[in-house]
């Protein structure tokens, strides 16, 4: 959990820095971000769920799979690894997602995959760590670093709610290069995660 005076810090410095993130911060109040404490594989088995699907899709299958294996709050290795691939492809998940959720599964229950070992890592090092594990992208680490490790200073280039964010506020919904985008999120240093937030209010804000 991050503590409240620090998200503070971190809007009064985005406010200071930008214009645009100031009114965000005006229009869509406090930022929640790390206001709890989520499960490691929890998030990482949500992010593996989530890919290339919609919100409202991703939230149907996790409900199906939470159901399945009677998960409440969170789910579990040890659940994961009691059902059956049929059933876990039954509840919508590819035959990929199916594999790589009983490995990582498998991984954090044995230990192999220790995810205090990568709370103890810098950002570039433990991106490169979750990046190896299986059907775990860069985006999918960077999901991670945010919302299982509540790190402050994380900025995907591969989440299109975010670029779609950026390039509304900042080129009339054109759209901009990396380059360009990386120039504007770079104001935001050392609280991206925090700008990330107020950015996926606009993205949701157009749904």
């Amino acid at each position: 959990m991050i503590k409240r005076e620090l998200i503070a810090a971190a809007e009064k410095h985005l406010a200071r820095q930008c214009p645009q993130m100031r009114r965000l911060i005006r229009t869509h109040g406090p930022c929640t971000f790390g206001e709890r404490r989520r499960d490691p594989f929890d998030v990482l088995a949500s992010s593996i769920i989530s890919q290339q699907l919609s919100t409202k899709a991703a939230n149907t299958i996790q409900g199906r799979v939470h159901a399945l294996v009677g998960a409440r709050t969170r789910l579990l290795p040890a659940q994961v690894l009691a059902a059956s691939p049929e059933d876990l492809r039954a509840c919508g998940l590819s035959n990929a997602k199916v594999k790589w959720l009983i490995e990582i599964a498998r991984r954090v229950d044995s230990g192999e995959l220790d995810f205090r070992k990568v709370a103890r890592m810098d950002d570039a090092s433990a991106l490169v760590e979750l990046d190896a594990l299986p059907g775990v992208g860069l985006w999918t680490a960077e999901m991670f670093l945010m919302f299982a490790m509540n790190r402050l200073d994380v900025f995907s280039l591969g989440d299109v709610g975010l670029r779609n964010g950026v390039n509304r506020l900042f080129n009339a919904g054109g759209k901009l290069d990396e380059h360009a985008t990386l120039e504007v999120v770079g104001r935001w240093t050392p609280y991206r995660s925090v700008a990330s937030w107020y950015l996926w209010r606009v993205a949701d804000a157009d749904l």
